[in-house]
C-alpha cells in the first residue's frame, strides 16, 4: 500500500509510458504480495477555494456499507471491502472483466486538514476536505526599518 500525499500532479497512469509502468507495477506486486497500483480506484483532486478540497474516489458498484473512510494520525485511509456471495455469483459467467477486488488507498493530509463530508452517488465517493491555517501560521508582511524611512517588504 502506497502512501501517497494530496497533490495536483498528475500519476502514471497519465503518462506515454503507463504500459510498461503497469508490467513492471504487476511483476513487483507479486514478488511483494501488494496491490498493483494500477489496480487501485482513480481519483481525481479539486482545490475549490483557498480552504477547502474536492476529493473524487471512482467506485462504480460499490455501496456505502462496503467502504469505510477513516482518518489516523494525518492520513486519510478508503478502503472497500466486498460482502458479497462468491458461489451464487459465479454461476453462469462466460467471462468477468470487471475487477471486483478489495481496495486500500491513503493518503497523507496537510496539517490542519479534516474530512467535513463524504457522499456517494452515481459511483462517485467525494469527500469534502476544509484546511483551517491558523492565522499565527498564514504569511504576513513584515516592514523593514532604514533610518529616514520605512520600506515595505513584500514576501
Amino acid at each position: 500500500m502506497a502512501l501517497r500525499t494530496l497533490s495536483a500532479l498528475p500519476g502514471f497512469s497519465d503518462s506515454a509510458f503507463a504500459d510498461r509502468f503497469n508490467r513492471i507495477d504487476r511483476l513487483f506486486s507479486q514478488l511483494t504480495g501488494d496491490s498493483p497500483v494500477a489496480s487501485l480506484p482513480a481519483y481525481d483532486l479539486k482545490k475549490v477555494d483557498a480552504n477547502n478540497y474536492l476529493l473524487n474516489v471512482s467506485v462504480p458498484g460499490w455501496k456505502e456499507d462496503e467502504l469505510e473512510i477513516e482518518t489516523v494520525g494525518g492520513n486519510l485511509n478508503i478502503s472497500g471491502n466486498r460482502a458479497e456471495n462468491e458461489s451464487q455469483d459465479e454461476q453462469g459467467w462466460i467471462y468477468k472483466g470487471i475487477r471486483r477486488s478489495d481496495f486500500r488507498l491513503s493518503f497523507s493530509l496537510p496539517e490542519h486538514a479534516r474530512v467535513s463530508n463524504a457522499k456517494l452517488e452515481s459511483g462517485l465517493l467525494q469527500l469534502s476536505i476544509y484546511q483551517d491555517i491558523p492565522e499565527s501560521e498564514k504569511p504576513r508582511k513584515i516592514a523593514i526599518e532604514n533610518a529616514n524611512n520605512v520600506i515595505e517588504h513584500h514576501a
